[in-house]
């Protein structure tokens, strides 16, 4: 079970409250996280990657276990802590401006 964190814009999108908890089959990578992901929740789709599963949004950012995995390829493996949940996957909104 993947824990995943959400900003709170996309949580109010996709009506959760909290962590959401997905199952993953085959290697927990970013790509297989996000896919779940916008499975479940296709409303989510394109506002954390491009419509077509492309490169992450501008403004947001992936970390896991203390490691800023925003610019990793999507399909390098996540941490282990991750994929055996017990560490989070964060998707945050990067924040910008003067």
């Amino acid at each position: 079970m993947i824990r995943v964190v959400l900003p709170a814009h996309l949580r109010a999108l996709a009506h959760v409250h909290g962590e959401v908890r997905l199952d993953i089959s085959g290697p927990v990578t970013q790509r297989s996280v996000l896919d779940a992901l916008e499975a479940r929740y296709p409303m989510l789709c394109g506002t954390i990657r491009g419509h077509d599963g492309g490169p992450r949004r501008a403004f947001i950012r992936f970390f896991a276990c203390e490691l800023d995995l925003s610019h990793d390829p999507p399909d390098d493996p996540l941490p282990a802590a991750v994929a055996a949940g017990t560490e989070p996957y964060l998707i945050v909104g990067a924040m910008a401006g003067g």
